[in-house]
């Protein structure tokens, strides 16, 4: 499912950028600016290779609109989870939010990329990502046409940031091949739980788009939560088109702690 959103170059200010959220992560603290994270990261030197105009632009045009989207959530989760989840559960969980803060992206997922596995392609081209954008700007969903090098940049950028999180993997410099990408366990307790204490009744979290990140059906995500609830995060009940849901925790600090101790 597509989202409504304006598409923009945002992705422009770092792609998966999975190593420098982790360590803006492990310098941020609760209550912490955009400006003091970057004055901190910069005095502390961790940033040592890029420049001070470049990390300021991954942390407000990167971390921020990803991670501190409202009272310092998510990133007081994701704090506690980057060094306690495997790599790969982390880094599905930051696609997740990328995803929500560039509609480009997460439109490109759900249509190019699951579209072309699911047609049993093996490669994803820039060629393609390229094509799939002047559509969509033709479709009225950039604010202004973009000049044909800025649709080869973002082109780039699309399918590189799916080759960060580990749907694509390079070929040739215009060429990524298709790998299967399946939700872990720990990250589909994490967006269920996400969203049921976003406010959604147990049918929203059901047929929510961001499953559809993962190429995942409503009743996909319905068999996901029955085979969960068999490790105690759920209680399932499901029969004549009706869906209840018992949720085992009553906040989300609850399930990232115990996320966290695994």
């Amino acid at each position: 499912m597509k989202t409504n959103r304006i598409y923009t170059t945002r992705l422009q200010a770092g792609l998966g950028l999975i190593s420098e959220t982790k360590q803006l992560l492990s310098l941020w603290t609760e209550g912490m600016s955009t400006s003091e994270l970057t004055k901190y990261a910069l005095g502390l030197g961790v940033f040592s290779n890029i420049s001070s105009r470049r990390l300021k632009n991954i942390v407000v045009e990167g971390f921020a609109p990803r991670y501190l989207v409202k009272d310092d959530y998510p990133a007081k989760f994701l704090k506690q989870l980057s060094s306690s989840l495997s790599t790969r559960a982390f880094s599905q969980i930051l696609f997740i939010f990328t995803c929500r803060a560039n509609p480009i992206l997460f439109d490109f997922v759900c249509e190019m990329y699951w579209t072309a596995y699911a047609a049993g392609s093996e490669i994803l081209t820039n060629e393609q990502a390229r094509n799939w954008i002047q559509r969509a700007i033709e479709n009225g969903r950039t604010t202004k046409p973009w000049s044909e090098s800025t649709v080869i940049r973002v082109a780039r950028y699309l399918t590189g940031a799916c080759a960060d999180f580990g749907l694509l993997e390079d070929v040739s410099k215009d060429n990524r091949r298709i790998i299967p990408f399946r939700v872990l366990d720990e990250v589909a307790v994490f967006l269920a739980y996400d969203l049921h204490f976003s406010g959604l009744g147990d049918n929203s979290v059901l047929s929510h788009p961001d499953w559809g990140l993962f190429g995942l059906t409503r009743d996909d995500v319905l068999a996901e939560l029955k085979r969960l609830a068999l490790q105690d995060w759920f209680i399932v009940q499901s029969g004549g088109g009706a869906v209840r849901i018992g949720w085992q925790y009553n906040s989300m600090e609850e399930v990232v702690d115990v996320l966290a101790r695994g």
